[in-house]
């Protein structure tokens, strides 16, 4: 006899946390691959940006209206992080219905790390330093690889798809005997992480008119501006040409 899903599976991520994850690994994937001027995307670049902002700010919002497993008191746990390493490293772990110490760390690193790329872009746009940007964008990426390896590491070990878990929103009830399906976020909650995330946008919009437009690519502004200076130039010297004749006369 099957039994239905309810039954062998339980549901620990909430849609909106899930949607959050994806779209930021998007907007991330498309803002390093912007980042040269050349790149065919780069007038995304700057977009990208702000949206990975906008969704920063929903994810803060969430970890304290959202549900049960979103929430920042649910899964930070520094104390238990080293001990976690330590298991990892002999290659032991212990299964964990919502993140792990070492993953609540993670969440953390990762989103003070994601908020410095995009305060120091905003700076370096506004004429600011732009190896700082790129220096931490590059940290980023490499904290961003550990965080993926630990991922695979931990789903080996514990023999638990954690990938597919933030896809589908589910756990085996077979590997979690005792566990109940996560609490959801109250519609009050809802309603405030929406808020501050139109209040984010409607902030950078004021920051940026332009901030979620397709930009033109520099290179193309510099030979549009100096075919503009070569134009401008030209006709200068064509009205002193025709001065210098009306002179003559």
């Amino acid at each position: 006899m099957t039994l239905p899903a309810s039954r062998t599976h339980f549901s620990v991520w909430d849609l909106p946390l899930r949607l959050f994850h994806w779209l930021l690994v998007a907007s991330i994937a498309v803002a390093f691959l912007s980042s040269e001027e050349d790149s065919a995307l780069a007038g995304w670049h700057i977009a990208a940006g702000w949206v990975a902002a906008v969704l920063i700010a929903f994810r803060l919002a969430w970890g304290f209206v959202g549900g049960e497993h979103a929430r920042f008191a649910n899964f930070i746990r520094p104390t238990r992080a080293l001990a976690h390493f330590r298991d990892l490293a002999s290659g032991q772990t212990e299964r964990t219905v919502g993140h792990n110490p070492a993953g609540g760390l993670a969440v953390l690193v990762l989103l003070g790390g994601i908020a410095a790329v995009i305060l120091t872009g905003w700076t370096a746009f506004q004429g600011g330093e732009e190896d700082l940007h790129e220096g931490i964008a590059w940290a980023l990426l490499g904290f961003i690889g550990i965080h993926v390896a630990a991922v695979i590491a931990t789903s080996v070990l514990s023999r638990e798809n954690l990938a597919r878990a933030m896809v589908t929103g589910k756990k085996a009830s077979a590997d979690h005997p005792h566990a109940q399906p996560a609490r959801a976020a109250s519609p009050t909650g809802i309603l405030l992480a929406l808020a501050l995330t139109a209040a984010t946008v409607a902030g950078i919009r004021t920051l940026d008119a332009q901030a979620f437009n397709v930009h033109q690519r520099e290179g193309g502004e510099r030979e549009a501006g100096e075919g503009g200076e070569g134009s401008g130039a030209s006709e200068e010297g064509e009205s002193e040409e025709h001065e210098g004749e009306d002179d003559r006369d």
